[in-house]
């Protein structure tokens, strides 16, 4: 079974798991959403920088099996771009390439959390966490200049800070790093142009980046018919 197959069965056993056992799971169950912006690093942006964060938002499972351990399931899209003139190399000057491309994409990461978050009264109610796990995104070029996979694998990883605000509430801040196996981010991928503007690099990969700020809700009681 091809991969791309494989993450929304993953996705969907565990909200069966949850759903199928949801009388024993109350205060491990957590829903929420999140807004903030994407980036993006690769041939024409070689760099992290602020001017190119675009808006994004999500929305998230999670399940707390214990104090140090949560799994999340997530769905996120926004915008990623660049532009070659805003770059101080002559190369890119010249060059004058830029891109924008709408991404989505559907996760599953274990996050561990530092302090033993307990979502419980009088007790530990913040901890930064890191976390990880895989991915599949699609993305959507407004110009496509050549024929190339516009969807792939991706492995999230990175590290965030969770906090109670009042029970049942939660807030959050979280910047994840979304590497992937493709050159073709920014439409500029494959071999090299072999002039004095080369498209691209084609043994680096492109990456992008989401930074968030989450509210979440966790269910502490279940009403059974």
């Amino acid at each position: 079974m091809s991969y791309k197959y494989l993450l929304p069965f993953l996705v969907a056993g565990i909200c069966f798991f949850v759903l199928g056992n949801v009388h024993v799971l109350a205060q491990k169950i957590e829903i929420g959403a999140g807004v903030g912006g994407f980036n993006y690093k690769g041939d024409i942006s070689p760099s992290v920088r602020a001017r190119f964060f675009k808006p994004g938002g999500s929305l998230f499972f999670r399940y707390n099996p214990s104090q140090a351990l949560s799994l999340r399931a997530e769905v996120a899209g926004g915008l990623i771009g660049a532009k070659d003139r805003y770059s101080k190399d002559p190369f890119q000057q010249a060059r004058n390439m830029e891109f924008k491309t709408s991404i989505f994409e559907g996760s599953a990461v274990a996050e561990y959390n530092f302090l033993n978050f307990q979502e419980r009264r009088f007790a530990v109610n913040w901890s930064p966490y890191l976390f990880g796990g895989i991915g599949f995104n699609k993305f959507n070029p407004q110009v496509q200049t050549s024929s190339y996979k516009t969807s792939g694998l991706v492995l999230p990883y990175g590290v965030g800070i969770k906090y109670q605000i009042k029970r049942p509430w939660n807030i959050g801040l979280e910047y994840g790093i979304r590497k992937t196996f493709t050159d073709y981010l920014d439409n500029l991928g494959g071999q090299p142009i072999t002039t004095d503007k080369m498209q691209g690099d084609p043994s680096l990969k492109d990456n992008y980046y989401y930074l968030r700020l989450s509210v979440s809700y966790t269910f502490y009681k279940i009403v059974c018919p």
